[in-house]
């Protein structure tokens, strides 16, 4: 069931393998979970190292990507909070 303003993927990444992330629209904010194996994200130039059950928040309108750099399939669910298209000013 579609959740508005909310991308929920899931994702299998290979060993070795790496994945290139789409810059989202500004503001919009991005939430890894690792659930198997060990994720690498690499965001704003950063490199984060995650474990089974570790989450990390970054800004999801800059590059990133995500990495398998073990010998075991890596698997994590990305959460994409999108910052809704402003209409202009509301009336007041």
């Amino acid at each position: 069931e579609p959740v508005p303003g909310m991308e929920i993927d899931r994702m299998e990444i290979k060993p070795g393998a790496r994945l290139s992330g789409v810059p989202h629209r500004p503001g919009t904010r991005e939430y890894l979970c690792c659930e198997r194996g060990k994720l690498i994200l690499w965001a704003a130039g950063e490199r984060l190292e995650l474990n089974p059950g570790d989450v990390a928040a970054f800004q999801g309108d800059q590059r990133h990507s995500y990495a398998n750099e073990g010998d075991t399939l890596a698997v994590g669910f990305s959460v994409v909070a999108i910052v809704p298209i402003s209409s202009g000013p509301g009336p007041g």
